[in-house]
């Protein structure tokens, strides 16, 4: 019992916030590539924010739900289908035992997490869920997953899905899931969109590098190349360069690091990244638009915007305050409708 694989799509991986705590053993910290919408659809199904879900990559796939259960897709849109019919996304959903829950076109982002009451009960690996395919860590059996595979879902909310029981054997209908009337709206998440603005705060190697190419970084286009994956975005544009040569010690780098190798095209660092990186460090992404970033998809561009330190700070508290809004307004809803 549990979900079924029926097709994996391009990548769907198990994913939760990651293993923080064992750089020092050379381990990756790793989790979703878009923690907001990871933590959004978590919460729309009672469970804890950084419980484990499923992470769909510009093609999603296709799932057998062997039991009922209570779901949310947040992120990237890829047109989700229960039975052929389009399902909400941002809002709970409840699917009935024996349906496939499918994916169409990419319309918007790149990633799709679709979380489960109970979250996704795979082994706990040095307390985190998440899968790193490189290490073959942790996840379902260390790799992306495979049709044929079949996942456990944990014990639910036990009120929330007690709940979502109820209300599917009143309405006694044949209908293969069912949502809510109300979702998390565009004001309370992200405002994904093609081409965005990304705001930086400058690196600790900024002022080594040629006026010109700072200019550069700051006034030009560029692409996410097709070689990027989650352990890094490779950036297509105006090659930049250090006005003498620098050879920085290799230090601690995280989600979000611009380094710029000697060949002068920035690398993002993402979720996947190593534990030190060694080349200058240009930039480092606000975290608060690090989701923004993680639903772009390769072939589209990104342009830099230059904040401060002080204003990243702003904009991340903000961001955290926004998140206790969202799980409050959840609860009251639920609240409401019990």
């Amino acid at each position: 019992m549990g979900i079924r694989i029926k097709h994996a799509g391009l990548l769907t991986t198990v994913q939760d916030r990651g293993r923080p705590g064992y750089r020092q053993q050379g381990i990756i910290a790793g989790g979703a590539m878009d923690d907001f919408a990871l933590r959004a659809a978590n919460l729309l199904v009672g469970n804890e924010a950084g419980a484990a879900v499923l992470e769909a990559t510009l093609i999603g796939p296709k799932l057998i739900f062997e039991q009922d259960a209570l779901i949310a897709i947040c992120g990237g849109n890829l047109s989700p289908a229960v039975q052929g019919t389009a399902v909400p996304l941002w809002r709970p959903v409840y699917i009935k035992a024996g349906n496939e829950l499918s994916f169409g076109a990419c319309q918007a982002g790149a990633r799709a997490y679709i979380a489960a009451a109970g979250g996704i009960d795979v082994p706990l690996v040095m307390g985190s869920r998440s899968t790193y395919t490189r290490a073959a860590i942790g996840g379902f059996a260390g790799r992306a997953l495979r049709a044929g595979d079949v996942l456990a879902i944990g014990e639910g909310a036990s009120e929330t899905l007690f709940y979502w029981e109820q209300e599917a054997e009143d309405r006694q209908d044949d209908a293969p899931f069912f949502a809510t009337s109300w979702s998390i709206g565009s004001e309370g998440r992200p405002f994904y969109r093609k081409n965005p603005v990304i705001r930086f705060v400058p690196g600790r190697h900024f002022d080594a590098f040629t006026e010109g190419s700072r200019k550069h970084f700051l006034q030009s286009d560029f692409r996410i190349s097709s070689q990027s994956d989650r352990m890094g975005y490779r950036l297509e544009g105006p090659r930049l360069g250090t006005a003498a040569a620098l050879e920085p010690i290799s230090e601690a780098v995280s989600m979000g690091t611009i380094q710029v190798p000697a060949g002068g095209s920035p690398i993002i660092l993402m979720a996947d990244h190593q534990t030190i990186g060694g080349y200058p460090k240009i930039a480092q992404v606000a975290t608060v638009d690090l989701p923004l970033l993680a639903q772009v998809k390769p072939g589209e561009t990104i342009r830099f915007q230059q904040i401060t330190r002080q204003k990243s700070e702003e904009l991340y508290i903000k961001h955290e305050l926004q998140m206790q809004r969202l799980s409050m307004f959840i609860e009251i809803r639920y609240r409401e409708e019990r």
